[in-house]
């Protein structure tokens, strides 16, 4: 069974719909002895960090979380469920993560209004946040891209984006003012920051490739 944890913020709905639909046996839960139990585990997020971060300490799974990534089991962070993997965030000044990953999340540093982007060339400033389809650069040995093409097209909405220490733990990375980091993996933890919920046969070829982790 896959938990997919429900602490109050995150697109439980889209992740729940799109696994039942590849066939998993899934469930959405506040429950420690779930999460405890659980074969897999996925961490969504939408929204602030610093929201996320108090709602998983609120309904008491900050530690189960990382219990459950200790066990080796596999885990699956999505957007800020990637983000608060790390150290730290930028967001609010300095908000603390799980500190599972080393490393900080940092802000895009740019921004154009509708008027600046119809009268200026392609090089100005990119809209904060970026929202929208966009192309992955993969690492053909990561997990989750098994089957996929290089340049697939993935969907975003995040104005933030992790800034990993250990740069061998980046899976894939996407172009936005710059490169970016959009995934991660380190032994049993794998994180996007894209939503794989949200982006058609792509991410659901992805959403497969984790579940076949667990089986």
């Amino acid at each position: 069974m896959i938990a997919v944890i429900d602490y109050g913020a995150g697109n439980l709905g889209s992740v729940f719909k799109a696994l039942k639909y590849i066939g998993a046996d899934v469930q959405v839960t506040d429950s420690l002895d779930v999460v405890a139990d659980a074969d897999a585990l996925v961490l969504p997020g939408v929204g602030a960090f610093t929201h996320c971060m108090n709602g998983l300490q609120h309904v008491g799974l900050a530690e189960s979380t990382k219990d459950f990534i200790r066990s080796g089991r596999p885990f699956l962070g999505i957007c800020v469920g990637l983000q608060m993997l790390f150290d730290e965030s930028e967001e609010m000044g300095r908000s603390p993560g799980l500190g599972v990953l080393p490393g900080r999340v940092k802000r895009f540093e740019f921004e154009r209004t509708t008027d600046e982007a119809e009268q200026t060339s392609g090089d100005a400033r990119l809209k904060v946040p970026h929202i929208g389809w966009n192309e992955l650069r993969f690492r053909e040995d990561a997990a989750l891209f098994k089957g996929l093409d290089q340049g697939d097209r993935v969907y975003f909405v995040h104005s933030y984006y992790p800034e990993p220490d250990d740069r061998s733990i980046v899976t894939s990375v996407t172009d936005y003012g710059g490169t970016i980091c959009s995934s991660v993996e380190k032994e049993n933890v794998h994180a996007t920051q894209f939503h794989p919920e949200k982006s058609g046969n792509v991410g659901l070829a992805i959403l497969r490739n984790f579940t076949a982790l667990a089986t």
